[in-house]
C-alpha cells in the first residue's frame, strides 16, 4: 500500500533496520515494496526473495526495467546478477532483512492492530475488517492471502506510517508456524474465526489444530484481547489455552445469547444478509453485502473487534453493506447460456469439510430461475490425512439436505462421495476438472445456479476461467 502523505521508507531508514549498503546511488526514497516483478510499480523497492520455484535474484534486471528504485539483494548474489540491475541495497540474506524491516515498521507504528487466524474464513473476515474499520480511519491490511512466513513481514513492511488500523491474516499448515509471525505483528486484538478439520495430514486430530491456532496468543499485546467463536466446539479448549498464555481479556461472538457479541435475528437473502445483533451490550441492525450464514457469523466477530479497537461501530455497520466477496471465495458472476443467464458462484480458492458445507448452504440459498437447478461442482479436499475418505463421503448428507439437483465431482478422493450419492443425486465423476469442462458446459441452461469448490491444488480456477470465457456476461 502506498502512502499519499509521506514516503513509505527512505534508504537510510531501510539500512538502519536491515543493515547492508547501497550501491549505485547515495540515497533513495521508496513508495512501495514488491517481491514480484509482474505487479511491481514504479517507485517500489524490489526484494529478491528465493521462492519455492524461482529465486528472485534472477529478476532484478526486470524489476529495474519495471521502475524499481532499488533492489534488495543478498551479498552472495552480487557477482551473479545479470543485466542492467539499477541501484542495489545489499544485505546478508533477503528474507531475514524483510523481516527486520517489518519489525521496524511495527515499532514505529501507532496503529491499532488486529490479527486473524482460523481454519475457515480468515481472508473474508480480514476483508470485512478492512471494510468496517475504513469508516473510522486509514486501514492497512494484508493483500490476498499474504499470511505466511514471507507474506506477514511483507505486509508489515508495507504499512504506511500514518496507518490507524492494521489488519493481519495469519495462516498455518503445521505446528509452530503462527508463533513467529504473531511475534512480529504484536496485535492488540487476536481473533480466531473457528477450528475445523483442516490440514489433518499434519495433525493427529482437531484438538491439535486448536493448539496450533492458539499460538496467535503468543504475540498478543500484554493488555490485548482474544476474540473467540462462542459457537465453536473447542471454545473451552481455546479459552484454557489463552489463559495459560497469560491472556486475561477474552470475548466471544456467535449465535448463542451467552456470547459477548451475539445474533438476535438473521435473514438470509441470495445476495446479502440482514441481521440484528447485540454488540457488547449495544443493539445493532446490520446489512452484510455478502450472503451466507457463515459470513454473518464471522461478521459478529468483526463487530467485536471494531468495538474493542475503539472504532465507530455505527459507521462500521453501514460500511458492511458494501462488503463484496473475495475472488475464489464466493464471488458471483452472471453469465450467458442459450437464451438466458446462469449464476456462477466461484468458491474455487480452497476447500475443507466445514467450508464445503457452508458453500453448499450458500448454493441452496440462491434461488434458481425458471427451470434452473442447483449444481455443485466439487473437487478433492486435500491434506486430510487418514480421515480423508470419511470426510469426503460425509458430504453426501449435506448435498441431499440442501436439495442440490446435480453434482459433478473431480479427483480420486471424491470417489467416496460419488459412491455415497448413488441413487440420491445425479452425479458425474472424473479424475480431474479438465475432463469435466465439456460435460458441465453442455448441461448448463438458463436459470441454473452453479457453485464450484475444491482445494487450490485441484486447479478449479480452470473451470471458472473456462465458463467466463465460453459464457461471457452480457455486454462482454
Amino acid at each position: 500500500m502506498k502512502s499519499d502523505v509521506s514516503p513509505l521508507w527512505t534508504g537510510a531508514e531501510m539500512i538502519e533496520a536491515m543493515g547492508g549498503r547501497l550501491i549505485g546511488v547515495d540515497s533513495v526514497v521508496v513508495e512501495g515494496l514488491s517481491i514480484d516483478t509482474r505487479s511491481l510499480q514504479a517507485g517500489d523497492a524490489y526484494f529478491a526473495i528465493k521462492g519455492d520455484v524461482h529465486d528472485g535474484h534472477k529478476f532484478v534486471a526486470a524489476a529495474h526495467g519495471a521502475g524499481a528504485v532499488v533492489s534488495v539483494v543478498a551479498e552472495d548474489w552480487l557477482d551473479r546478477l545479470e543485466g542492467e540491475t539499477g541501484p542495489l541495497l545489499v544485505v546478508d540474506e533477503v528474507l531475514p532483512a524483510l523481516e527486520k524491516l517489518g519489525l521496524a515498521s511495527r515499532a514505529r507504528s501507532k496503529a491499532k492492530i488486529v490479527a486473524v487466524t482460523g481454519s475457515v474464513g480468515k481472508t473474508t473476515t480480514k476483508e470485512a475488517l478492512r471494510t468496517a474499520l475504513a469508516a473510522s480511519g486509514l486501514v492497512h491490511a494484508s493483500v490476498a492471502s499474504f499470511n505466511n512466513h514471507w507474506g506477514v513481514p511483507l505486509t508489515l513492511a508495507r504499512m504506511p506510517r500514518e496507518t490507524e488500523f492494521g489488519v493481519f491474516e495469519i495462516g498455518m499448515n503445521h505446528p509452530n508456524e503462527i508463533s513467529p509471525l504473531v511475534a512480529m505483528v504484536r496485535p492488540h486484538v487476536a481473533m480466531i474465526t473457528n477450528v475445523a478439520a483442516v490440514h489433518l495430514g499434519a495433525f493427529a486430530n482437531v484438538d491439535e489444530i486448536a493448539h496450533a491456532k492458539a499460538e496467535i496468543f503468543d504475540g498478543l499485546d500484554e493488555n490485548g484481547t482474544a476474540v473467540l467463536n462462542g459457537d465453536d466446539a473447542r471454545l473451552p479448549l481455546l479459552r484454557e489455552l489463552a489463559q495459560a498464555k497469560g491472556v486475561s481479556k477474552i470475548e466471544t461472538f456467535g449465535e448463542s445469547a451467552q456470547c459477548d457479541v451475539h445474533l438476535d435475528k438473521l435473514i438470509l437473502h441470495g445476495t446479502c444478509s440482514c441481521m440484528t445483533a447485540s454488540v457488547r451490550g449495544k443493539d445493532m441492525v446490520v446489512k452484510v453485502g455478502t450472503p451466507g450464514r457463515h459470513i454473518a457469523q464471522n461478521i459478529l466477530g468483526v463487530l467485536a473487534v471494531v468495538d474493542l479497537l475503539g472504532a465507530d461501530l455505527a459507521q462500521a455497520g453501514l460500511a458492511l453493506a458494501h462488503l463484496t466477496a473475495v475472488k475464489g471465495r464466493g464471488e458471483r458472476h452472471l453469465l450467458r447460456v442459450d437464451d438466458g443467464e446462469f449464476v456462477l458462484i466461484d468458491e474455487s480458492y480452497n476447500a475443507n469439510p466445514t467450508s464445503v458445507r457452508a458453500a453448499l448452504a450458500l448454493l441452496a440459498a440462491t434461488k434458481p430461475r425458471g427451470r434452473g437447478r442447483h449444481i455443485a461442482v466439487l473437487g478433492d479436499m486435500l491434506e486430510l490425512g487418514e480421515t480423508s475418505a470419511d470426510l469426503h463421503g460425509g458430504l453426501a448428507a449435506d448435498i441431499v439436505e440442501n436439495g442440490i439437483d446435480r453434482v459433478f465431482l473431480a479427483g480420486p478422493e471424491m470417489e467416496t462421495l460419488r459412491d455415497a450419492l448413488v441413487g440420491k443425486v445425479e452425479t458425474t465423476h472424473a479424475a480431474s476438472i479438465s475432463e469435466l469442462l465439456g460435460p458441465i458446459e453442455s448441461e448448463l441452461r438458463a436459470g441454473d445456479v452453479l457453485m464450484a469448490k475444491a482445494s487450490l491444488g485441484m486447479g478449479f480456477a480452470r473451470l471458472i476461467d473456462h465458463l467466463k470465457s465460453e459464457c461471457p456476461a452480457q455486454g462482454q
